[in-house]
């Protein structure tokens, strides 16, 4: 059975244990095992950055169990994804992993300024600190982009869909 490792700031919710328990019951249903960060056991009664080294290695652990990693992409916050999940994007993709992401609203990157957070500069898209915004027509950063096989606008599901869809058994 194929392994998805499930990566995002989903973690971060009140409800993170129920999510994970959904996104593997979705992998289930698709014929997938589904890998979630808080599967891991952590003892949490040491020193903090312990638990956070234990946390890294273990979630490091998955991704390598894994054979395709999917990434909640969607912005956290602030505009960009969390930076958790795209370390593991960037871990995966130097292993070899197909990554395939997903977020509620594909749209260029550029699109998801207002016309107040943006302005034109010399010819480029510059926001309200002056540094330029990524104008590739990808709805995130070109390196993210560029590493997954497929950012899908949509949920978890629509992924796992996508996948069973492209015979990825």
């Amino acid at each position: 059975m194929k392994k998805i490792y499930i990566a995002g700031p989903d973690v971060f919710e009140a409800d993170s244990v129920e999510i994970g328990k959904r996104y593997v019951q979705i992998c289930a249903e698709y014929g997938y095992e589904g890998m979630y960060p808080l599967d891991n056991i952590v003892d949490f009664e040491q020193d903090k950055q312990k638990i956070a080294n234990d946390i890294f290695l273990a979630n490091i652990d998955l991704i390598k169990k894994a054979d395709v990693v999917i990434a909640n992409l969607n912005a956290f916050r602030g505009k960009e994804a969390d930076s958790g999940t795209v370390w593991e994007c960037g871990y995966a993709y130097g292993l070899g992993k197909p990554v395939y992401g997903y977020m509620d609203c594909a749209v260029p990157y550029l699109q998801q300024f207002d016309e107040s957070e943006k302005r034109l500069v010399d010819g480029l898209n510059v926001d309200t600190s002056g540094r330029m915004i990524e104008d590739f027509d990808y709805p995130i950063n070109l390196m993210i982009s560029c590493s997954a096989l497929k950012i899908v606008e949509g949920g978890f599901e629509d992924v796992v869909k996508t996948l069973k869809e492209n015979n990825f058994l």
